[in-house]
């Protein structure tokens, strides 16, 4: 999956800005495409090829804008529900999951399917299942509203309580607290999640932990990079969609850890070049569905105004590919 090497990645760290010291951009490893999203968006490049235009997806197949744009310029048709699919047609489900409620809803109109589900989604929508066939109280610490909780707690709407933030514990209850359990979904802040964690284990001290780490690997090693460089850096950027949970959590990683400023930005373009007054260290970084052609945009901008020198920060390497839906393996080359 990932092999984690040290962070001692050499960056030189100061206590203020030196005028003298030369313009630089530390650039975060690993950073953009996941597995799953990679998974995803092959999903419909490859059903695009193999069916023609249009192809329909339920939700933005990942939350980026550009992949969104480049595909709908495709003849991809996005769509909130299966209802307004036209019966019989395809339709693919994108890497959040969906709940079993709109698998019926698909089959009800007759519609083929690919489910694109992150293979990881999919383990956190199974552990649910499995501890509700239990009759566990299931805690499922998440944003209210995100596609991938929505799928989650659908598996077992009568087990599971959102939990959206450590705030929120205290207005949860269960039914016995020696039967409760805890999953999460899969793009959070490790820290706040953890923090929600101990916040419910104060609560309920025979609380169970999932059987495996449900916050995604690739969410993880992004965090885990922007800490490493954060407090070497006057300004961290961070390229994803502001409906991207993991790309927002970024920017609030790089601040936690010590970044004088950080932003969120789709394109280039969007760089407010009065961010740069009197910053001589950029960090850059992207999200977990960010196309690397984004990241090259913004160090082409950066070198327009003087950060020139980009010295990679590395703090895991990633090796983990999800092969394609069944329907669609034999098209891959």
């Amino acid at each position: 999956m990932s092999s984690a090497i040290p962070l001692n990645v050499g960056i030189v760290r100061s206590a203020g800005v030196d005028a003298d010291a030369p313009k630089r951009v530390l650039l975060a490893e690993p950073r953009g495409y996941c597995a799953g999203v990679d998974r995803a968006v092959v999903t419909v490049e490859k059903a695009l090829e193999k069916h023609g235009a249009p192809i329909y997806v339920r939700k933005e197949i990942v939350h980026n804008r550009h992949v969104v744009e480049t595909l709908r310029d495709r003849g991809v048709i996005f769509v909130d529900e299966t209802d307004e699919v036209p019966e019989g047609a395809l339709v693919v489900f994108s890497a959040h999951g969906v709940s079993p409620a709109v698998h019926e809803s698909a089959a009800e109109r007759n519609l083929h399917t690919i489910d694109a589900t992150c293979p990881l989604v999919t383990k956190v929508h199974q552990e649910a299942k499995r501890f509700a066939r239990d009759d566990f109280d299931i805690l499922l610490i998440g944003h209210e509203g995100h596609e991938e909780v929505e799928g989650t707690a659908g598996e077992a709407p009568d087990h599971v309580q959102l939990v959206d933030g450590p705030d929120a514990v205290d207005t949860i209850t269960v039914r016995d607290e020696n039967k409760v359990i805890w999953l999460s979904q899969t793009t959070l802040s490790v820290d706040e999640t953890m923090e929600t964690v101990h916040r419910l284990r104060a609560k309920f001290p025979n609380l169970q932990d999932p059987p495996s780490d449900d916050i995604c690997y690739a969410t993880s090693n992004r965090q885990t990079a922007v800490k490493a460089m954060a407090p070497a850096c006057d300004l961290v950027i961070v390229v994803g969609s502001r409906n991207s949970s993991n790309s927002v959590r970024l920017v609030e990683v790089a601040l936690t850890a010590g970044a004088r400023a950080s932003y969120l930005v789709d394109y280039a373009r969007e760089i407010d070049p009065a961010w740069f007054e009197g910053v001589r260290t950029v960090g850059l970084t992207s999200g977990a569905s960010v196309p690397e052609i984004l990241v090259e945009g913004v160090l082409e901008m950066l070198a327009t105004y003087g950060y020139g020198e980009v010295q990679p920060v590395t703090t895991a390497n990633e090796t983990l590919v999800f092969s394609l839906p069944r329907e669609l393996r034999t098209a891959r080359s």
